[in-house]
């Protein structure tokens, strides 16, 4: 079960928390180096991945010196006489899902296979269920992810931030032949988690798909206001000019303060509507959504001369303000806005992805104080898959419901609160 990085709020102040600064790009063993040199034991990292109905491999850690700067370098040192199979998602999906691995662990891990199923799916036109992975389902890549998986739940941190990824340019070559830099599931990997890049001048393939693929999974992109305890540099396996390293920041979250930068405040806009037919209010709320709304009610009210009317509410952040105000003008019948100051409560929330038998259902966590008090099911989710198999949507809810439940059972038993 893995978090959206575009959902949920920051945590606590004094949290324990995991920066990843991909300042020369990301792949699998890079993040794999990162974290054991940021405190992740190796053999810790080994007894996880123990689970795992495959062999033929050894995880090995060697230390790397580049331009003066120290790190680790991990690498999935592969049994050549072992056979390397390419596999569908669900031949991935079926191994994990029979894999003897913490929940957590399996569930992050199914949510990167999936992200990366979708990913590819979209660039060569077929459905997730029947991509066929070359590079992404070799032995290395599914240890890579795995382990990306387990390490951060061995580092024990609270919430993972991720900077902006660098991106070469040029040409690799892969099982389909040349493709562009960044690869094309790469690229939708990262479109798909609108995630910051920014560009170097080199010729070399930075960001790889398994890379995007655990980072955008894995991780807000957001710069926490940290208090460093330690700093890890996890070292890929091409020489460039600066040290080839993902670095990766451990430390809490400044006191008083969640991120360096604080969003802007949330506004109430209201309009009052008496002579708009109810039917155009769906397709008026679905452009106030677009339009970068976070919430929309109505309320029915009765104005003078007793015309029952409708008030039209909308929290945004004062940053949209404008584009809702123009929604509301263009398209409705109103002849004015009124915009009042908010100060909210906000529970913390969190969107996670959960892999039942018979698809992939997102999961509503409510956080407060630091731990989850309540799990509910996607309900749209939840439709799609009975409409699909015909199956009773209880029985879709339920699995869901029940490994959501599991995932924070364990979380809480292992810890004693939640640290998700």
């Amino acid at each position: 079960m893995t978090p959206d990085p575009a959902a949920g709020a920051a945590p606590t102040a004094g949290a324990r928390v995991a920066y990843f600064d991909p300042y020369s790009g990301a792949s699998g063993d890079m993040t794999l180096g990162a974290l054991v040199d940021a405190g992740v034991a190796l053999d810790d990292l080994r007894h996880s991945l123990a689970g795992l109905p495959v062999g033929g491999y050894e995880l090995v850690a060697e230390r790397v010196a580049q331009h003066g700067v120290t790190g680790t370098r991990v690498r999935v040192r592969l049994d050549p006489e072992a056979p390397q199979a390419a596999r569908h998602w669900r031949d991935i999906r079926a191994l994990l899902l029979r894999a003897d691995l913490a929940e957590p662990v399996r569930q992050r891990a199914l949510a990167i296979f999936a992200a990366l199923a979708e990913a590819e799916g979209r660039v060569h036109g077929v459905d997730p269920e029947a991509v066929h992975f070359h590079e992404v389902g070799a032995l290395d890549a599914i240890v890579d992810i795995v382990g990306a998986a387990a390490g951060i739940a061995l580092l024990g941190v609270e919430a993972v931030y991720c900077g902006p990824l660098s991106l070469g340019h040029g040409f690799v070559r892969a099982a389909h032949g040349l493709l562009p830099v960044p690869a094309p599931a790469t690229a939708a990997l990262l479109a798909a988690a609108r995630a910051p890049t920014r560009q170097l001048d080199i010729e070399a393939e930075l960001v790889t798909p398994t890379g995007a693929a655990i980072l955008t999974q894995l991780a807000r992109f957001e710069r926490p206001s940290l208090r460093p305890e330690r700093v890890g540099y996890g070292f890929g396996r091409r020489e460039l000019p600066w040290p080839n390293a993902l670095r990766l920041w451990v430390g809490e979250l400044d006191a008083g303060a969640a991120r360096l930068t604080e969003g802007p405040d949330e506004l109430l806009l209201e309009t009052n509507i008496d002579d708009m037919s109810p039917q155009f209010f769906e397709p008026l709320i679905e452009r106030l959504f677009a339009a970068g709304a976070l919430d929309v009610y109505l309320t029915p009210i009765i104005m003078k001369r007793g015309r029952p009317a409708t008030k039209l509410s909308v929290i945004c952040q004062a940053s949209v303000r404008g584009e809702i105000e123009r929604v509301l003008i263009e398209q409705s019948t109103t002849l004015g806005v009124r915009a009042l100051p908010l100060d909210r409560t906000k529970v913390g929330r969190r969107v996670e992805t959960v892999v039942t038998r018979w698809g992939d259902v997102r999961v509503k966590l409510k956080i407060w104080r630091g731990r989850v008090i309540d799990v509910m099911p996607e309900y749209a989710d939840c439709l799609a898959i009975a409409r699909r198999t015909e199956l009773p949507i209880r029985l879709i809810h339920g699995e869901a419901l029940r490994i959501a439940e599991a995932y924070v059972g364990q979380r809480m038993e292992g810890e004693g609160s939640w640290r998700g």
